[in-house]
């Protein structure tokens, strides 16, 4: 991924696709824990630095950002083999619905691509019934489940496991 490579969205306005530096982790923890905060089944917040150092150190983080600079989307990437991986795909509030998931999820797997995977595998979590039609849309399908681990707990009386989906490249 060059560091401006530019598209037109469907809504009309200019977005660059860039790959994440350590300096945007400040507003990277804010983007994600205010898009994730739907979860409310989970305790805690969705990331904070720590956590998301250690992402990093392993993977890459693809932010969508406007004209001025400001990040309205982000999704992680991490090269597995030949195959690649997304997560925590965060898209600002105020920005939703005008296809920025779509498109940057197409510009994480490019991204992915070009570092040679020739699949990507996601992992929605059960509790999140919206999701899986979204990534279906994306040419996700579902290869299976798997148990939920995570950095914060399900709250209690709540039970959720993954649900795996993969997507040839």
């Amino acid at each position: 991924m060059t560091t401006n490579e530019s598209l037109r969205s469907e809504s009309d306005f200019p977005v660059r696709f860039r790959l994440a530096s350590d300096a945007d982790r400040t507003h990277l923890i804010s983007l994600i824990n205010t898009a994730f905060s739907v979860e409310t089944f989970l305790e805690g917040t969705r990331t904070d630095d720590t956590r998301l150092a250690e992402e990093m150190s392993k993977g890459s983080i693809v932010v969508a950002e406007d004209g001025s600079g400001q990040i309205l989307a982000c999704v992680y990437t991490e090269v597995r083999g030949a195959r690649g991986y997304l997560g925590m795909l965060a898209v600002d509030p105020a920005h939703q619905r005008a296809h920025l998931g779509r498109r940057i999820v197409g510009a994480a797997e490019e991204h992915l691509r070009r570092q040679g995977c020739e699949a990507v595998d996601i992992m929605v979590l059960s509790l999140r019934t919206e999701l899986p039609p979204i990534y279906r849309k994306f040419g996700y399908v579902e290869t299976g489940t798997e148990d939920f681990h995570a950095a914060q707990p399900v709250k209690a009386g709540r039970e959720c496991h993954g649900i795996a989906m993969s997507k040839r490249l």
